[in-house]
């Protein structure tokens, strides 16, 4: 059957071969040499059940038809023979679906002569819609007893109570049960003894230890199921969700607000982690203390923290870096730094694009392994490879939907089980928890999918106008800007209010962030975020480099309000305070034109530690290196700067700890999709292959006998002075031969080729099949026929 499964591939338009392949891109994974190694392919085990992972569940159940109807001699089926099973189904449904099996091949041939791909026998339920094998292949009495359906009816109206109940059971399938050896099996016997329930036993298995196991016959099944269908309940139509429509206006605005917090909360994360890192577990991980210091610090939950620390780290703003001997930390890396630069949309962005592709699973932190350990942050517990699938799987559904539909998440995941039961059995713990993700992201918004994230997905798809990749960040900018005219304006002014509070009414633009993270401390976060401006804070400023007239100006430029009067006199006090004490190495010193003020240091109790000697009037030293002098005292409330050897004063900012910049760690959620050029280019490579094989079965007679083949009426082989004639004059005429030859291996080979230069004792020729160059040595070259 393979060779004419081939046939009917080979006779394909490329249209519908292209389509094949866009369905089914395992085929081509990689690129087979030509047609008949694509059927194989498309044969195979592994390719069939990938494929049946993707199909619905009306469509499943019309191949379930389609093997239930085969005929006995043939194994063919017909269109006709599937609508009789599929009666009160529009027809018209019923043939979509067997076209979706054929353009994907897993059903094939005329439709009255159709033909079931055999590996799906193979990958699939051996009782097809959970009806049982048929009562002639099951037993001769129960086969005449089914032969005579108003005996057979009888038999089933006069069954007891309890065995009905068991009909009942095994007629939704699947159709097998076992036959227990107590009392309570007393109904299964009657069955059995009345020729309903026919005994069977396990090929190649022991016996059972709580019986021998029963099968219901088709044909009993299928009366059982008058009401339902031979089939039983039919959908062709996925399950409408009885959820609320939130409109789309009302998803944007709350995805939009959700967004701006899911930015706030990881950039507190991140600098809560370059504050103080979190030291890297000896499993591997962050750990539950560290956790909680973290979520507290960003005033979200832990299982909040969770998700975005490690989207954090999937888009390559967090990292390991090593402190010590066999001491790692997890801090943020130099990309954050850049992140942290960008606007929120460009930030929202890339936090989604890593949360899509992340191979981890953050739901599963806080629980506990198979071996009763809990699963931390970042630990290799919570890679789960499916996980990039599980997320497109629960947004594509949503993006089916109209525009603002909010369903709940059980009709969430019953729509997803229609889609894919192969695939979403077992899954809804992923699915619940890439829902829940969404919903923290601020993908979705009142739980509907929002706008620019329907965007973000159609532009996550292949671009054919940049085919290698090299604008990936071109993507997603139309998601970008669609979110953007959604987020407030990024305001470039402050309010500054008589209490030292300084109110940002928006987002703050990257230059205004940077000066407020300088002049003040932040005390709350939102759409319009609070600061205060303290006397540490307005030393932290002089620290780095401002003035006082600077620090003035900038308030006063800033400021929609008047600036009140006591942050004057703050600045103008911290000014003239600060400088006021300098030091520098001795260990280190402490200088001062105010002599009484170096007498006060000294005889300071709380900077005992710091062993301070007067060396001159104006002048203290220290053992104790500059930086603990410099922090000691700010401690005790003075204002001291560092000078360097010359006198002049040293401003710096606090030195960032980074580590180093990786790149995150993805992979393809659902295999490559193969559209435009690219198809045509796997269609053009498979005729090219199918061309070239077929032309190589035809080698000429002279080339085969020379590899040994036994030729009726060729009495002597191509001698090799004759060989090297037939390609100089090839080379001469550009015209193409097949070679005989001998490999490395000893193998004799035969190939057709375009000669171009023959010398040094090697001949050269183009192989037009594999658009490459060859090179043969010349004495393992056994013929060689100009092609006819």
């Amino acid at each position: 059957m393979a060779t004419t499964f081939a046939d009917q591939l080979r006779s394909l338009p490329d249209e519908a071969l292209g389509a094949l392949i866009a369905l089914r891109p395992d085929l081509v994974i990689p690129v087979p040499a030509d047609i008949s190694a694509l059927a194989v392919r498309a044969q195979s085990r592994n390719s069939v059940a990938r494929c049946l992972d993707g199909l619905d569940e009306f469509t499943l159940a019309v191949l379930d038809a389609a093997r239930l109807t085969r005929a006995a001699d043939t194994a063919l089926t017909s269109v006709d023979a599937i609508l009789e099973l599929t009666p009160g189904i529009p027809g018209g449904d019923v043939v979509a679906a067997i076209d979706r099996l054929r353009v994907r091949f897993l059903l094939h041939g005329p439709p009255d002569g159709l033909h079931v791909v055999g590996a799906v026998d193979e990958v699939t339920s051996p009782y097809p819609a959970g009806l049982g094998r048929p009562a002639d292949f099951l037993d001769p009495q129960t086969a005449a007893l089914c032969a005579d359906r108003a005996r057979l009816r009888r038999t089933v109206l006069s069954a007891p109570p309890g065995a009905r109940a068991v009909l009942d059971r095994l007629a939704a399938g699947p159709p097998v049960g076992a036959l227990a050896r107590d009392s309570v099996a007393e109904p299964v016997r009657w069955l059995v003894e009345q020729h309903v329930l026919v005994p069977v036993s396990e090929v190649g298995r022991s016996p059972r230890p709580d019986g021998e196991l029963v099968e219901l016959p088709r044909e009993i099944g299928m009366l059982l199921r008058r009401e339902t269908g031979p089939l039983g309940v039919l959908r062709p139509q996925p399950p409408v969700p009885d959820g609320s429509s939130r409109g789309p206006r009302a998803a944007d605005s709350a995805g939009a607000g959700q967004t701006m917090e899911a930015v706030r909360a990881t950039e507190s994360l991140l600098e809560a982690l370059a504050t103080e890192p979190a030291p890297v577990l000896r499993t591997g991980g962050l750990g539950v203390r560290d956790l909680k210091r973290l979520a507290k610090a960003a005033g979200i939950d832990e299982a909040g923290a969770a998700l975005l620390i490690e989207t954090a780290y999937a888009a390559g703003l967090l990292g390991e870096s090593e402190i010590g001997p066999s001491q790692d930390v997890f801090m943020p890396t130099g990309a954050y730094d850049l992140w942290r630069a960008t606007g929120i949309a460009h930030r929202w962005a890339a936090l989604a694009r890593a949360w899509l592709a992340m191979t981890r699973q953050p739901g599963l932190v806080g629980r506990r392994d198979e071996r009763d350990r809990p699963i931390n942050a970042l630990a290799p517990d919570a890679e789960r490879a499916g996980s990039p699938q599980a997320r497109r799987e629960v947004l594509g559904a949503l993006a089916d939907l109209e525009p603002g539909a909010a369903p709940g998440l059980d009709d969430l995941l019953a729509l997803l089980a229609w889609q894919a039961p192969r695939r979403a059995r077992g899954r809804e713990a992923v699915h619940t928890d890439a829902y829940a993700g969404a919903a923290q992201l601020g993908v979705t918004g009142l739980g509907a999918l929002t706008s620019y994230s329907r965007v973000l997905l159609t532009d996550a798809g292949p671009d054919d106008s940049d085919p290698l990749g090299l604008h990936p960040e071109d993507a997603h900018a139309d998601a970008v800007r669609a979110l953007d005219q959604l987020l407030p304006a990024p305001v470039d002014h402050i309010l500054v209010q008589a209490d030292l509070t300084v109110i940002v009414p928006g987002p703050p633009e990257p230059e205004l962030a940077g000066e407020l993270d300088v002049l003040a401390d932040p005390e709350s976060a939102g759409g319009a975020s609070v600061f205060r401006v303290t006397p540490a804070s307005v030393r932290r400023a002089l620290d780095v480099g401002y003035q006082a007239a600077d620090l003035h100006e900038l308030f006063r430029r800033r400021s929609r309000t008047p600036v009140p009067q006591t942050l004057t006199y703050l600045i103008d006090d911290a000014a003239r305070r600060h400088g006021g004490l300098r030091t520098g190495s001795a260990g280190s010193y402490l200088r001062s034109d105010d002599e009484a003020l170096l007498a006060e240091v000294v005889a300071d109790k709380r900077v005992t530690g710091l062993d301070l000697r007067r060396i001159a009037p104006t002048v203290l030293v220290s053992p104790r290196p500059v930086a603990r002098l410099l922090g000691a005292l700010r401690e005790a409330g003075y204002a001291p700067v560092a000078e360097d050897a010359g006198g002049a004063t040293v401003l710096t900012r606090p030195k960032a700890r980074r580590s180093p910049t990786r790149s995150p760690r993805t992979v393809e959620p659902a295999g490559p999709v193969l559209t435009g050029p690219r198809l045509a280019g796997v269609v053009e490579q498979l005729r090219r292959g199918d061309i070239a094989t077929r032309a190589a079965r035809r080698a000429p007679v002279t080339v085969r006998a020379a590899h040994g083949q036994a030729i009726p009426g060729l009495t002597a082989v191509q001698q090799h002075t004759q060989a090297m004639a037939v390609l100089q004059q090839a080379v001469r005429d550009k015209a193409r031969v097949w070679v005989g030859y001998v490999d490395s291996h000893g193998a004799t080979l035969s190939r057709l080729v375009r000669p171009v230069s023959l010398s040094a004792g090697y001949l050269r020729a183009e192989d037009e099949r594999g658009e490459s160059l060859h090179t043969f040595a010349l004495h393992r070259i056994t013929a060689a026929v100009t092609e006819e």
